[in-house]
């Protein structure tokens, strides 16, 4: 999703926050950053959750790089406030008030969080109308090519056949169906012209109505 309204002027390098810095995306994150060495983007600021043993640390060090001066933060009003740019791998609830915080200081929120409930998408695009919101469930580019022939074969077949999306994730993985399956079921019923939560299926029992979009979790 994104917005009419267009963002704040940036002038030099994109300065770049990120939110649950002490995470394995937020970790990466701002690895990325930091070693991004065309002077497109600069490290701005950093988010780690109230109480964490992140809060008060230098974002690189805690990233596994050289110190940078970042400090990370609890406080998120700051960050949204001068930031161009917020990139949010968080939990849907601390998504949505990001999102308002984004749409309040104009900073563009780019969110990579899954497990939204409609309710919770539907408050990103709330915010989407007062500053740029973008939101994938996968933001790699392998993904996103397959989501598309997903699409073409699905707009291919008729619903007698069967799309099933099975995927397996480690233990610690929150949400299931994850935000990369959803994405594939998506693109599978865009392809089929018909709307995803009315043929998403998840229930593990019996046959699956003719037409339905299945999915299967595994864990390890």
């Amino acid at each position: 999703m994104t917005a009419g309204d267009t963002p704040r002027p940036v002038e030099g390098p994109v300065r770049i926050g990120v939110t649950g810095a002490a995470g394995r995306m937020g970790r990466m994150l701002i690895q990325a950053v930091l070693d991004s060495t065309d002077g497109s983007v600069m490290l701005h600021g950093a988010i780690g959750n109230e109480g964490s043993a992140a809060i008060g640390q230098d974002a690189g060090l805690l990233a596994g790089r050289p110190a940078c001066g970042v400090i990370v933060s609890d406080d998120p009003v700051q960050l949204f406030a001068t930031a161009d740019a917020v990139v949010d791998f968080t939990r849907p609830e601390a998504s949505i008030r990001f999102s308002a915080l984004a749409a309040q200081g104009k900073a563009v929120h780019v969110v990579g969080t899954t497990g939204f409930s409609a309710e919770q998408l539907a408050a990103l695009g709330r915010a989407a109308r007062h500053t740029p919101v973008i939101q994938s469930y996968n933001m790699s580019l392998g993904v996103n090519l397959l989501a598309a022939l997903v699409r073409q074969a699905a707009r291919a077949l008729d619903v007698g056949w069967d799309i099933e999306v099975v995927e397996m994730h480690h233990r610690h993985k929150i949400d299931a169906p994850s935000g990369t399956a959803i994405l594939l079921g998506r693109a599978a019923a865009e392809g089929r012209g018909v709307e995803f939560d009315a043929v998403k299926a998840t229930d593990r029992d019996g046959r699956r109505p003719e037409g339905a979009i299945g999915f299967a979790t595994l864990r390890g």
